[in-house]
């Protein structure tokens, strides 16, 4: 009887040992890391591949994402395939795809480095940037890849394709948030929120910043939440080593960060650690390497995994269970659309700039719109939420709005080893109600050059939404030999321009790209030379005036992904422009005329700029370059006023400083070859070589008056070599260039900083 009841008992616990093995519940933690947490890809492809079962998954920041992802219902590859795409590219490094772009709410390039904004009720306190990197791509991305998810588990985390946490931490309680319910792209995006990268999120009333600030690697969360019978830890982050007295960063991030238990806090317990140490918090370019270093690190736990867990999930079970979860999903179908933050006028202007009709919108409808309005100026901040209503059956959509400040101050220019630095100072005053406008002025101050420009806008947005500007410039142009200090006094110079212009334009968007600008205007120019290099500083100059009036039009579609050495993108400008005015030439105590001059002169003159870059390989991109102008200008009195007013061939940020008679011409066409290596993500070495052939060069004549050769008698060569820093005030460059045929053809530069400057009269 005995033996009978032992052999029972041995049966009954082999039965309910077998029952426990065949329950086991496996719980995955992934930590934070940044860049690195994109490692975690690779572990849970390879728990995937050898039919590990995944029950639940807690994760911070990085790993936050990574395990939504797959707690929302995607697989390992659809996760590798979205975490090695440019489209993911642009959301890490805060990127608006380009199709997106809307160039048309882009005003002109300027020289700043850094803006300031205030606001009218806090004059005194300027507002610095908390993020630097725009969070609109990534803000938009999660509310579109994650809303069908949650709606599929009625906002309820532990209802996902796999229960779910996430953490952030509230840095005013100083603890950790934990998320188990509610919009799931709005936790992930708290979580997420590194402390001067992306902007923090306010989430209930509580400032949100990145999860790892106070739990790194929420074991504890995993432990107490769901209780698992195995943990398994992913973990590719560490403490932070003692501050540096040297380091200001070491010395922040000690402040900001707690020390995290990277344990897995229970006795059945895996950690892996991928291979990712030489991985930069924000260095998105080696996503494949982190996710194969993930999956490697692995696969060399699969044995021990195996030895701890028995049971099993078969791809197919896995096939079924997704198909089922995503069958669950409302497709993303907005009815609803409402908005915070603003007034109610404010509110009809973004309402227009929506173009949203009554009825209801697919997010591939509403996914341009958005980004229109994201890309408005007057606007600083927008926030997409999105909420499935089942008495609809359609999502609400909610626009959390904040506006930009009232005013924004900019600060920049340029340094150099040539007497061309300039400084730059821009106030910009905004206006926000059912349109939008805004009165700007800049200043330019060098001894080259020194401009100042005063700018009115309203943007109107109607169906076909446009814009009304004004603006009034005064600039001086000084090329000179001399000094290279900032600021010296001006001496007798052999050649000064002078002009002054006040044009109206109206411009219309075309496409997304694209806009289409017409406008007139009036101008007054002064050319103030010698035409002799033999003066003193008691002689009088020559003087040209040249008052006119323009009529212009031009397209532009712009992609460039920099104002200044740009690498990806495209840009097209084609510009038809009327001019009619009278020139006036006064002599000064060297000329060989000894009385004034007057004639009226009237042409159209056609301008088309072209660049390009293609992708060729990670590393390396290949560009070209066209401009071509058709000038009916006629010669004006002598060779130097006729040159001076010629078109200029300057694709060089150097060539807009120099005054080369070779280079200008009434009629031209030029070529060039674009290289740019980039040898790190901030660095650059560019080669680039241009062709240009004057249809007809403009030379002197008898008595100092001008002529023209015969057509196409000399093609005219510049080149370039110049490694480039991209810093995050602006581009640090030193170069070699060479201009075919000048009487010193190399030069030399370093400048720090953007050679931009205001548009001449009749650019």
């Amino acid at each position: 009887m005995d033996s009978m009841r032992r052999t029972f008992l041995f049966f009954l616990l082999a039965l309910l040992s077998g029952s426990w093995s065949r329950a086991q519940k496996v719980g995955l933690v992934l930590s934070g890391g940044g860049a690195s947490g994109l490692a975690h890809i690779g572990v849970i492809k390879a728990m995937e591949e050898d039919s590990i079962p995944i029950d639940y998954i807690t994760g911070t920041s990085m790993g936050a994402l990574v395990g939504a992802m797959y707690a929302a219902g995607y697989s390992p590859a659809q996760m590798e395939q979205l975490a090695t795409s440019e489209q993911f590219q642009n959301w890490a490094y805060g990127k608006i795809d380009d199709k997106y772009v809307y160039y048309f709410k882009k005003k002109e390039d300027n020289a700043s480095w850094i803006s300031f904004k205030l606001s009218l009720d806090s004059i005194i306190e300027t507002s610095l940037p908390t993020n630097l990197v725009s969070p609109v791509a990534i803000d938009f991305a999660l509310m579109e890849t994650m809303s069908g998810a949650i709606a599929a588990a009625g906002y309820q985390f532990d209802s996902l394709f796999v229960p779910f946490r996430c953490l952030a931490s509230d840095i005013e309680a100083k603890r950790s948030v934990i998320f188990r319910e509610g919009d799931l792209a709005t936790a992930l995006r708290a979580s997420m929120a590194y402390p001067f990268y992306l902007r923090p999120m306010l989430v209930d009333g509580k400032l949100l910043f990145d999860g790892g600030i106070y739990n790194n690697f929420p074991a504890n969360v995993m432990y107490d939440d769901f209780f698992p019978d195995i943990i398994i830890g992913s973990n590719v982050s560490n403490n932070e080593p003692p501050p540096n007295e040297e380091s200001l960063l070491s010395q922040m991030k000690t402040m900001l960060l707690t020390k995290t238990n990277f344990d897995v806090i229970c006795q059945n317990g895996i950690i892996i650690e991928p291979a990712v140490n030489n991985i930069g918090t924000f260095d998105f370019g080696n996503v494949q390497v982190l996710i194969d270093s993930g999956y490697a690190s692995a696969k060399r736990k699969i044995a021990q995994m195996k030895t701890c867990i028995e049971r099993r999930t078969t791809p197919e079970m896995l096939k079924q269970k997704r198909a089922a979860f995503q069958k669950k999903q409302p497709p993303l179908v907005f009815g609803n659309v409402t908005v915070s933050g603003v007034s109610r006028n404010q509110t009809k202007y973004i309402g227009r700039l929506l173009s949203r009709k009554s009825g209801q919108t697919t997010v591939a409808r509403l996914k341009p719109e958005y980004f229109k309005l994201a890309a408005d100026d007057k606007i600083k901040h927008i926030y997409p939420s999105a909420r499935f209503n089942p008495r609809s059956g359609y999502y609400d959509l909610h626009l959390r709005i904040k506006r930009e400040k009232d005013f924004v101050t900019q600060i920049g220019g340029n340094f150099s080893n040539r007497p061309i630095s300039v400084g730059f100072l821009a106030v910009q005053y905004n206006y926000l109600g059912a349109v939008s406008g805004d009165i700007s002025g800049n200043a330019y101050f060098g001894k080259l050059y020194a401009s100042g420009q005063i700018r009115a806008r309203l943007n109107i947005p109607y169906k076909i939404p446009f814009y009304i500007e004004g603006n009034y410039t005064n600039s001086r142009w000084d090329f000179f030999k001399s000094s290279a200090e900032f600021v010296t006094d001006v001496k007798p110079s052999f050649l000064v321009q002078y002009e002054q212009y006040l044009y109206g334009d109206i411009g219309f968007p075309v496409g997304n790209k694209g806009k289409l600008v017409t406008g007139t205007g009036l101008a007054w120019l002064t050319d103030e030379y010698y035409q002799t290099d033999q003066f003193t500083q008691q002689d009088t100059a020559d003087l040209t005036d040249f008052n006119l009036y323009t009529a212009y039009a031009y397209y532009e579609k712009n992609s460039l992904n920099r104002k200044q050495y740009a690498s990806q993108g495209s840009y097209f400008n084609v510009r038809l422009r009327y001019v009619q005015g009278e020139e006036d030439f006064t002599p000064g105590t060297t000329s060989l005329d000894s009385i004034g001059f007057r004639k009226i002169h009237e042409w159209l003159v056609l301008k088309l700029v072209y660049e390009k870059y293609f992708k060729s390989r990670k590393f390396y991109k290949a560009g070209i370059y066209f401009e071509g102008v058709y000038s009916a200008q006629t010669l004006f009195n002598n060779f130097t006023s006729s040159i001076l007013s010629a078109p200029a061939f300057q694709p060089l940020p150097e060539s807009k400083t120099l005054f080369q008679e070779k280079f200008r011409a009434h009629k031209y066409l030029a070529i060039g070859i674009k290289q740019v290596f980039s040898i790190r993500s901030f660095l650059d070495l560019r080669l680039e070589g241009f062709a240009y052939e004057p249809y007809q060069r403009i030379i002197r004549g008898p008595g100092l008056t001008a002529d023209y050769t015969t057509p196409f008698l000399e093609t005219f060569f510049i080149g370039t070599a110049a490694l480039v820093v991209h810093t995050p005030l602006g581009p640090a460059s030193v170069g070699a260039n060479y201009y075919y045929g000048e009487d010193e053809p190399f030069t030399f530069l370093f400048h720090f900083g953007y050679i931009i400057f205001n548009k001449k009269a009749l650019d």
